[in-house]
């Protein structure tokens, strides 16, 4: 999906700019690379930077309710200081690198309905202009795949994800905003939590994973959440058994009553333990962003696949290309 614009900044006659994004998903942490293709205006023109940005629309909540905005979380300088002469085309490669906090927006090829973009930003002769805006696909690291179908085979359902504008307070998160995929319980849950919500904080190092429970409120009690937060490593995931160690996460979770700040231990640590962070590294947390946004239907790897807000997996397609376009006209 790409847009080609003409730099409103310089008028009509100026250059234009169209970037080629590499087909293949990236990983969180992985190498982007693409093209800047540039096409000279009426008249020659110094090109003084080229300026990738990295942009994610996310969902903010304040007094009035939720509201949906676009975030930019990287920038990187490409080329430029040249002379573009008139009418000249000119390709520019480039190869970046994403931050680790990079939200999937697919897996095994299903959009998760999360909306990330590349916006191409030309600095010619004084004058700034975005030229160009195209969609970033990214699939899970291995390990944040692990953990899904971990949940699929235990018998959970995706329900929904998207990006929340906040920060979840114990971690080492970096961006100003999260991706939460919330999930349907499994049966033998369905009767303690209404769902669950999982984030991944992937860092070189290995990956933070964040569960919270919307629990149900027992006879006396009522419904409250819960949040725990485990460390594993990047290394080792094809050896590991998912399966159990998310299972033990899941009753970890649900039996987990106690405030934030205290910790509190679980069965067979050593399953857990990345590299260099020690056995059973967990932590509780809570989360100063919003709730769960607008659901959008997707099946996730193991995970039962279901509809979810009346979308199917066409019109999550359909949303991202509105909200592209709708950049381009607020830009125009």
């Amino acid at each position: 999906m790409v847009f080609k614009r003409l730099l409103g900044a310089l008028g009509v006659g100026g250059p234009t700019v169209d970037t080629v994004l590499d087909p293949s998903p990236v990983l969180p942490g992985g190498t982007l690379t693409g093209q800047v293709q540039l096409v000279g205006g009426k008249a020659d023109f110094e090109i003084e930077h080229i300026t990738l940005e990295l942009v994610a629309r996310v969902e903010a909540e304040h007094e009035g309710g939720e509201s949906e905005g676009v975030v930019a979380f990287d920038r990187f300088t490409v080329g430029g200081g040249f002379r573009l002469a008139e009418g000249e085309q000119r390709g520019v490669p480039f190869s970046v690198t994403l931050p680790w906090e990079t939200p999937a927006t697919q897996l095994h090829g299903q959009s998760l309905g999360v909306v990330l973009g590349v916006r191409t930003e030309l600095s010619v002769a004084g004058a700034k202009d975005k030229g160009d805006l195209d969609q970033l696909v990214v699939a899970p690291l291995p390990v944040q795949e692990a953990v899904l179908e971990a949940l699929g085979g235990l018998g959970f359902g995706f329900k929904s994800a998207d990006l929340e504008y906040g920060r979840i307070g114990g971690t080492g998160q970096q961006l100003p905003f999260y991706q939460e995929i919330e999930l349907v319980p499994s049966p033998r849950y369905a009767q303690q939590v209404n769902e669950i919500e999982l984030t991944f904080l992937a860092n070189p190092g290995g990956m933070e994973v964040v569960l919270e429970a919307d629990k149900r409120g027992g006879f006396l009690s009522s419904g409250h959440d819960a949040l725990t937060r485990f460390n594993v490593s990047h290394e080792g995931v094809e050896h590991q058994d998912w399966p159990t160690i998310v299972d033990g996460w899941i009753q970890q979770l649900v039996e987990h009553r106690a405030s934030y700040g205290s910790p509190v231990g679980f069965g067979s640590p050593t399953a857990f333990a990345p590299a260099g962070h020690g056995h059973g590294d967990h932590h509780d947390g809570h989360r100063s962003g919003p709730g769960m946004g607008t659901a959008v239907a997707a099946g996730a790897a193991g995970l039962a696949v279901g509809v979810a807000g009346g979308m199917v997996a066409g019109e999550v397609v359909d949303e991202v290309g509105d909200f592209f376009e709708g950049e381009e006209e607020e830009e125009g």
